[in-house]
């Protein structure tokens, strides 16, 4: 159990003071990534099905559902604004695929509704615990073998951070950390199927963060071992490949959140490096209709999450967000990647098809030595040019950070598409910029509401 100890430890006693500024950076940045995907994302495919199956099902109003305004049980209303967080899949990321910030704000803006007034240095604490501990227990495509990351580690993510908002002993807090273990599960068969479990799978993340938080509180128990037992996380996830001292060394010292992703562009993670290129050679000069055929070459696990032939199902956004065909062709044609490139009307534009027929999607190994993130892309043209060019890493991904005017973009992008007035767009902005020195985060809502 010393390990488990350790990060409980960790988890329990780190104060605000400790955190590295860089670190309290990155996880406000990360705040109003996911504060401005919730709001754009608020009435998005599924939201309103699940509103009406929650408030049907009734219960205690313990706190708020993002934009719509509903009390709900903060199981339930942590659920909504997860899966509001994620649905136009513009939140932040962690390869393989780990999405952390979309269940640990939502988690702890639920859990401080549970306490009452929970400062501004509190909140990012919390976030900050439950993201490193994330990352710590974050694995590779290899060991996760289909199952989706953020399933898999999100649940402690959210269960940290719970923990620390509803002021768990050290004692509730490792048998949390336990009982969640047993809720940790999702495949990527959801992403590749184009499937609303995408986002669903985050909901339930954030949701069992308070439940685990809250049953540990009563008295209800979790395995101990959860981490290093016969049957614990590093070997079932982990299939014994990896040392359990990873998830306690440097802690306190080594921030791994530091690794998070922010997409510059609203699709999968492993998508932007090929948007980034079509983008870059439209500046140097290619036009669209000039073009013959394209072939876009990416590291084969890149291949099998978004490489495959596009087609539209069932959820169009999610067809399109995970298919590098089409962001290419979108990308080309429009001239930009912004979250209305991405909705069913756009995805289903009858100009895009025959577009998305002359581009090629090969997997080449040769470029995992690069970056999984690397994109070498060749264009042909009609009269016989040929542009090759090469992202070696994809941006937004560590070693390639988003600049500050590259967040702003971001974040005023979705407040356009939610048809937020850039007055309080700009307010909301304001308020989460400074939140280390608010009172009570709760106000938030006051301005996501009004």
């Amino acid at each position: 159990m010393e390990i488990e100890r350790r990060l409980v430890r960790f988890v329990h006693g780190l104060s605000y003071s400790e955190i590295p500024s860089d670190v309290v950076d990155v996880v406000k940045n990360v705040i109003f990534t996911v504060i401005a995907t919730a709001i754009a994302g608020a009435r998005e495919e599924g939201i309103e099905t699940l509103l009406q199956y929650y408030t049907a099902h009734g219960g205690r109003g313990e706190a708020t559902v993002f934009v719509h305004g509903e009390r709900l049980p903060a199981e339930h209303a942590a659920l909504l604004n997860a899966i509001m967080a994620r649905a136009l899949d513009f939140c932040d990321a962690m390869v393989p695929g780990l999405h952390m910030g979309s269940t640990a704000v939502p988690t702890a803006l639920s859990a401080a509704e549970l306490v009452g007034a929970t400062a501004g240095k509190d909140f990012l604490s919390a976030i900050a615990v439950g993201m490193e501990v994330g990352s710590r227990l974050n694995l590779s495509e290899a060991a996760y073998d289909g199952f989706d990351p953020t399933g898999v580690c999100g649940v402690f993510i959210s269960t940290c951070a719970a923990s620390r908002i509803l002021r768990l002993s050290e004692r509730e807090t490792l048998n949390a950390l336990g009982l969640c273990f047993n809720r940790a599960a999702g495949s990527f068969q959801s992403n590749i199927d184009g499937s609303l479990a995408v986002r669903i799978i985050q909901g339930w993340t954030a949701e069992t963060g308070i439940r685990c938080a809250r049953y540990a509180k009563a008295g209800l128990t979790g395995p101990e071992n959860f981490l290093t037992g016969v049957y614990g996380f590093y070997h079932l996830f982990g299939k014994d490949l990896f040392s359990p001292y990873q998830a306690v060394e440097g802690l306190g010292d080594k921030y791994v959140l530091k690794n998070v992703v922010f997409k510059k562009y609203p699709s999968c993670g492993l998508t932007q490096g090929s948007i980034e290129v079509a983008l870059e050679l439209l500046k140097e000069g290619l036009r669209a209709e000039e073009v013959e055929s394209i072939e876009v070459r990416v590291p084969p696990y890149a291949k099998r999450l978004v490489g495959h032939d596009f087609k539209i199902g069932a959820n169009p956004r999610v067809d399109a967000q995970f298919s590098i065909q089409y962001c290419v062709a979108s990308a080309l044609l429009r001239g930009s990647c912004r979250l209305k490139d991405f909705q069913e009307d756009s995805v289903r534009d009858p100009a895009l098809a025959p577009f998305i027929a002359r581009i090629r999607v090969e997997g080449a190994p040769e470029l995992e030595k690069v970056d999984h993130t690397a994109v070498r892309m060749e264009v042909l043209t009609k009269d016989g040019r040929r542009y090759v060019k090469m992202v070696r890493k994809a941006p937004g991904f560590p070693g390639n950070p988003l600049s500050a005017e590259d967040h702003r973009k971001r974040f005023m992008d979705c407040m356009e598409y939610a048809g937020v007035e850039k007055r309080r767009a700009d307010e909301i902005l304001s308020f989460l910029e400074n939140i280390e020195d608010v009172a009570d985060v709760r106000q938030l809502f006051n301005i996501i509401m009004c």
